[in-house]
């Protein structure tokens, strides 16, 4: 399997996060963002959680300052959007999404995959499909009881290390979803095993993403 960087070690990479709720980013793609950053890669990182009222904003915030306290920089910017009815909020959020490109040009957005069951995640993939068309996108999964873990086409190997500082900082930080059957540390842990065995990860886990247009040069 050939091997394409994002970035290499010292250089500089835009990155812009999206998420429909708290725990979403951090999930899919947390650790990815770690191992860039243990590669040495300088990350500007936008991490943007959409519907993170209260006490989900709170825990949003202080996940998202853990995963990002050594990028060279960073903001997170959360959104009160209505929880489980993104479908019917869609003029809105694509406004939102419009304002944010307005402001950026990211390298690399990482969001939701269009297969996910979930109506909030895959309104916001599509969406942001949508509004970046011009833009290299990542779309990342979530595992849950829907069953919709479907095939991808693009891996990220975590170290053992990586992986377990992920899952940690997901214990953590998130205390409203514990009590969720599938929110622990086995389901992150299998989850990366399987898409580690798909890539033959060398330290045996990996993230998988689905990318629907790359050009190559």
């Amino acid at each position: 399997m050939r091997k394409v960087s994002l970035a290499r070690p010292g250089e500089r990479l835009s990155v812009l996060c999206l998420g429909a709720h708290s725990d979403d980013i951090e999930i899919g793609v947390g650790g990815t963002i770690l191992s860039l950053i243990s590669a040495g890669v300088e990350l500007d990182v936008c991490w943007c959680v959409l519907s993170a009222d209260g006490e989900r904003g709170i825990e949003a915030r202080k996940s998202a300052d853990a995963f990002l306290h050594k990028v060279a920089s960073y903001s997170v910017e959360l959104g009160d959007f209505r929880d489980s009815y993104f479908p019917s909020q869609s003029t809105q959020i694509k406004q939102w999404l419009l304002a944010l490109r307005e402001r950026l040009s990211p390298d690399v957005i990482f969001t939701h995959t269009r297969e996910d069951a979930h109506q909030d995640h895959r309104e916001l993939n599509l969406l942001t499909t949508n509004v970046f068309r011009n833009h290299l996108v990542l779309e990342y999964e979530i595992p849950k009881w829907d069953g919709d873990i479907c095939h991808r086409n693009t891996y990220v190997p975590l170290s053992e290390d990586v992986l377990n500082t992920k899952i940690d900082l997901l214990l953590e930080h998130f205390g409203t979803q514990r009590s969720k059957d599938w929110f622990d540390a086995d389901a992150f842990q299998g989850l990366a095993r399987l898409r580690g065995i798909e890539c033959r990860a060398p330290a045996r886990f990996a993230e998988a993403f689905t990318v629907r247009k790359i050009m190559l040069a």
